[in-house]
């Protein structure tokens, strides 16, 4: 079955082939042409297409809407843009100043009848309705950064933020637009795959009223025989089967913890001690010395995706393994170098450049010229390996820094109730022990976890004061622990815990590049976040007193229903959706669970979203705001 993400680049490969839904044949040359997007377009398209793929497609240039654009005459354009006021007037004047011959118009979602007619009003004005061939409404209201991952908005994310949904001066209108903006996403995600979901989500929450206007907007649709999108034939083909999928729709506040819980992963680590965006990672890394002796650093960026096998296999690692992998493929290609070398020495061409080698060795035996053969993938694993040790190093700079392996071993052992080696004030007053914000995230969980005096919340709220805490945040989970009667949240937990592995394999003991000196080999036992337990019981319809008055929505069904049937039936993938940001461990515990059944025989898929990916730096900023707003 396809992924979300295929499916997606599936629909941009027909936008690009001027919307024909015939597939190009193989080694036809395609059609040249411009890409105009927005921003939001752009960021759809990085995460799908490369440049090299892009010129495949046929596009010789791609630019932005709204920089200065020299006229192209004879060559078609495709905008790719969202259907604003700003982007509708932009293209306005592109029409008048006559930059192109013929425009296809592609909006990211669909375009109201209202700008369409400002659109229309601008062609007639400019002379240019006979160049207007094609305007389409393409539903890619949204961004797939992986096979089974999407977000709605990198780009101005603030608008449907937690923050943004929770601000006490909130105006109706303002929370529809907001709520607006999600619906038409998610719409734009079950167009693109082709399937009505099945929809569930806990009552009284943001959760809640998506899932109503998706369920509207949903039935909407599926019973409009004449303008239905679930029908026909194409790349959005909705080929219904029995094994319809469950579209989860959570709220942040059903596991608040998680978002501060430092982790242990590579991707997670990436996302929360490095700067990772749209799969986008900036490192700082070490250039030497300046003249005066200080140290000098500049700053590279690193494109991790599927196509980067080593990341695809690791992302989801603890680190300690993340290093030993790394070493075990450079000990792997320093083995390879030394036969490269000894081959050349014995050929005589010793110190000859790779060409003249290659000359030689064509010449020579077939165990040569095999041996030439993999040149390429080991150059290539080598940049693999110099890329990833270099956010290795950057990560490990920041464990150590930090103490980061310390905080994580405590709060899983906060999170499954076990018996602490020091106390939190302990850490909070140790001046050598993390930056203020691990302390405050720290006692964060520890608040959410547990249940504490309010004279000990107190003395560690005094303590975080004295080591300059921005304490807005607690300020904020204070009222909302009490709104919610969270007085038995740390049943919602489930920490396995940690076990230290006494010591790090022989291979990372001997040589390594990574001085893992006083970092501790922890282990994490495998359990599942709050998240994950909800979505194992809901797709196994399971008996349970959290989930069973979840609400239940059937766009497929003439008479709406809150009330799940009574047959239950098991269902085989699952979309989970999380509104007000969600994270990579959440996420990577959603994977994990998938293997573990997919390893039992059954056969699973979740896909993972949010409205955006929101690391613990981002939402202690927006739980401040939400704090100060409270005063």
């Amino acid at each position: 079955m396809a992924s979300l993400r295929e499916k997606q680049i599936g629909a941009l490969k027909q936008m690009l082939n001027l919307n024909d839904p015939e597939p190009r044949p193989e080694g036809a040359i395609p059609v040249w042409k411009v890409l105009i997007y927005d921003r939001l377009g752009q960021d759809i398209i990085s995460l799908l297409a490369s440049v090299k793929e892009l010129k495949e497609l046929g596009v010789t240039l791609h630019l932005q809407l709204h920089a200065d654009r020299d006229p192209i005459p004879e060559v078609p354009a495709v905008y790719f843009c969202a259907p604003t006021d700003e982007n509708i007037g932009r293209i306005g004047q592109d029409l008048q100043n006559n930059l192109y011959d013929i425009y296809h118009m592609n909006f990211i979602s669909p375009i109201p009848r209202h700008k369409m007619e400002d659109l229309a009003a601008a062609a007639l004005m400019a002379g240019a309705v006979a160049n207007i061939h094609k305007v389409f409404d393409q539903y890619l209201n949204f961004i797939t950064l992986e096979d089974d991952l999407f977000i709605l908005r990198h780009q101005n994310s603030d608008i449907i933020s937690y923050h943004a949904l929770n601000r006490g001066a909130m105006k109706d209108t303002e929370m529809e637009q907001i709520l607006d903006i999600i619906v038409d996403s998610l719409f734009s995600v079950f167009v693109t795959l082709g399937t009505v979901p099945i929809i569930r989500c806990p009552k009284g929450n943001a959760a809640e009223q998506v899932s109503r206007k998706l369920d509207k907007k949903l039935r909407e649709n599926v019973w409009d025989s004449r303008n239905t999108l679930f029908q026909g034939e194409g790349i959005r083909s909705s080929h219904f089967s029995f094994q319809r999928p469950v579209l989860i729709i959570l709220d942040r506040s059903v596991d608040m913890a998680t978002v501060f819980h430092h982790t242990w992963t590579y991707q997670a680590l990436a996302h929360d001690v490095l700067e990772l965006s749209l799969n986008r990672l900036v490192v700082e890394e070490s250039v030497g010395k300046s003249a005066a002796g200080g140290a000098r650093s500049k700053t590279r960026a690193y494109e991790l995706d599927s196509r980067d096998k080593f990341w695809s296999a690791h992302k989801g690692s603890p680190f300690p393994r993340v290093a030993e992998a790394i070493q075990e493929e450079l000990e792997q290609y320093r083995t390879f170098d030394q036969e490269m070398k000894k081959l050349k020495s014995s050929m005589g061409i010793d110190g000859e450049s790779d060409e003249a080698v290659s000359m030689v060795m064509m010449d020579n035996t077939s165990k040569l010229s095999n041996a030439m053969h993999s040149v390429p993938q080991f150059v290539e694993t080598k940049r693999l390996i110099d890329m990833h040790t270099t956010i290795a190093t950057g990560i490990l700079n920041a464990i150590k820094s930090r103490r980061l392996d310390t905080f994580f071993e405590l709060e899983e052992k906060i999170m499954s109730k076990q018996t602490l080696d020091r106390s939190i004030l302990d850490i909070i007053n140790d001046p050598e022990c993390g930056l203020p914000d691990d302390k405050l995230r720290l006692f964060i969980i520890y608040y959410l976890c547990t249940n504490i005096s309010d004279a000990e919340y107190n003395k560690h709220e005094a303590a975080l004061s004295n080591i300059g805490c921005d304490l807005n945040p607690l300020i904020y989970l204070r009222r909302w622990r009490n709104y919610m009667k969270m007085a038995g949240v740390q049943n919602s937990y489930e920490g396995g815990g940690t076990k230290t592995v006494s010591m790090f394999s022989k291979l990372m003991n001997q040589g390594s590049s990574f001085v893992m000196e006083g970092v501790k080999n922890l282990v994490v036992k495998r359990h599942n976040l709050p998240v994950t337990r909800i979505v194992d019981e809901l797709i196994e319809m399971k008996q349970s007193t959290e989930t069973d008055d979840y609400c239940y929505f059937d766009p497929k069904q003439l008479k709406p229903t809150e009330q799940a049937p009574k047959n239950r039936t098991v269902f085989q993938e699952a979309i989970v959706f999380i509104v007000g940001g969600g994270n990579y461990i959440e996420y990577q515990n959603l994977m994990d669970y998938v293997k573990q059944k997919t390893g039992g025989g059954t056969n699973k898929r979740i896909v993972y979203g949010s409205t955006t990916l929101t690391n613990a730096r981002q939402f202690l900023k927006q739980l401040s705001l939400l704090g100060q707003e409270t005063h």
